[in-house]
């Protein structure tokens, strides 16, 4: 890619910022909201989301896989972690005993991950994650990002109806988006992320300012705030077990980059990758933070701007860190309307769907090989879209996992590539 000038890279810079943005900020807010966290606690794992989510993408981007890829909180974690708070009151569980398993678990999992790239193990999950695995990994991650910015951006009535005034205003907003993005020509089409953002953050302002407010809380740092760590081993197994599946972000991501890019990834960038993502997993456990991974949903943000350089990825994370440490900074961007945000990475990441389908291209299936997609696909999605309550009766300890689509479906994926030879019956 030629040379971006100042000005483009500037604006780009801006664009990514608000990307990570729209990306870090809902995850702190739900799970501290599913913990139960005083506002102190709230505000101080938001801040820390802010800065430590700024200083990885910057070490990944350097050191570490050296891809413009935001190195963010996992949605598979994300999602297991509201399954488990969810589920905890059922079987007499209290959130700081819960918090404090999951404390010890994601630790450990940080704990593999730096094994898995110091020791270069990186080679035996590449068999395990295999290209079909992984594009089940992507049609399933695609859908499920898909469903949360979906229910995200329709705005609901304490009641659980439809806000319509908001839901309208949000639905505008992807259409604007979607237009700019397909109509718009050069630098317009490449910043329709950006602008995005900007009008709808503006006109939700000016159009609902009852449901627009800015929030100043004090900042008490302390560590633990889910709870000190403490052994529950069905807990900490299952988290274990989430930090291996949680392998394919990252080589799904790579291999991604790897073919947008049009550059080989060498065996020490996913090393270094793997080593940095386990660093920062168990220093986000101290913070009560949502392990990290590469964000996959990123190259779906690159194919809409069409703006690969790195330069800007760098900077937007140098300015995502200081949100989390400079109060007054961190209070403003945090009244970015969550119903804007999720309307625009709704669009964005359409563009992940298209990754999915070029994953597959040069197979051919007929009406014994569409086993190998359609079953675990069909059943991730599936298992997404019941009610928790479906599987209260249900060993806590195992119902993290059965309950989750995405990691059943790559469980699935695994196993028929494991179990069945499929070229015998191409």
């Amino acid at each position: 890619m030629s040379k971006l000038s100042s000005s483009t890279t500037i604006l780009a810079s801006v664009q990514w910022f608000f990307f990570i943005f729209a990306n870090t900020v809902v995850v702190p807010i739900s799970i501290g909201d599913a913990f139960q966290l005083s506002s102190d606690h709230l505000i101080m794992t938001i801040r820390s989301s802010f800065f430590l989510t700024g200083v990885a993408c910057i070490v990944q981007g350097l050191i570490g896989h050296r891809y413009p890829l935001l190195e963010g909180h996992s949605g598979m974690w994300w999602g297991l972690i509201l399954s488990l708070c969810t589920s905890a009151s059922s079987v007499g569980m209290t959130y700081t005993e819960l918090g404090g398993s999951l404390v010890l678990g994601i630790f450990l999992a940080g704990l593999i991950t730096i094994i898995v790239g110091a020791f270069n193990l990186v080679p035996l999950l590449q068999k395990i994650f295999t290209p079909m695995v992984m594009s089940t990994y992507l049609f399933l991650l695609t859908i499920q990002l898909i469903l949360i910015f979906f229910k995200g951006m329709l705005k609901l009535t304490p009641s659980g109806a439809l806000n319509i005034s908001v839901s309208l205003f949000s639905v505008g907003l992807v259409i604007l988006v979607s237009v700019i993005s397909i109509k718009g020509k050069g630098i317009i089409g490449n910043f329709a992320i950006l602008i995005g953002m900007i009008i709808g953050w503006i006109f939700y302002v000016w159009l609902f300012p009852d449901n627009y407010s800015i929030n100043s809380t004090s900042f008490h740092f302390s560590l633990f705030p889910w709870g000190k760590p403490q052994l529950q081993v069905g807990i900490v197994i299952t988290a274990c077990l989430a930090g291996i599946m949680n392998a394919s972000n990252t080589i799904a991501s790579l291999k991604a980059s790897e073919n947008l890019h049009g550059v080989k990834t060498q065996s020490k960038q996913y090393r270094f990758s793997f080593t940095i993502t386990g660093i920062f997993t168990c220093l986000g456990a101290m913070f009560g933070l949502v392990p990290y991974a590469p964000f996959t949903s990123t190259i779906g943000f690159l194919e809409s701007t069409k703006i690969l350089s790195k330069k800007p990825f760098i900077i937007s994370g140098g300015l995502f860190a200081l949100l989390g440490l400079i109060a007054p900074l961190g209070s403003f961007f945090s009244t970015l309307p969550i119903t804007v945000g999720n309307a625009v990475l709704f669009v964005a990441y359409l563009q992940l769907f298209g990754t999915a389908l070029r994953s597959i291209q040069g197979y051919t299936f007929n009406s014994k090989t569409i086993y190998r997609i359609a079953l675990p696909i069909l059943i991730g999605v599936s298992l997404m879209n019941m009610s928790p309550h479906v599987f209260e009766n249900i060993s806590f300890y195992i119902r993290p996992l059965i309950s989750n689509g995405l990691l059943m479906g790559i469980l699935i994926a695994i196993l028929l590539e494991r179990l069945i030879k499929w070229s015998k019956y191409a």
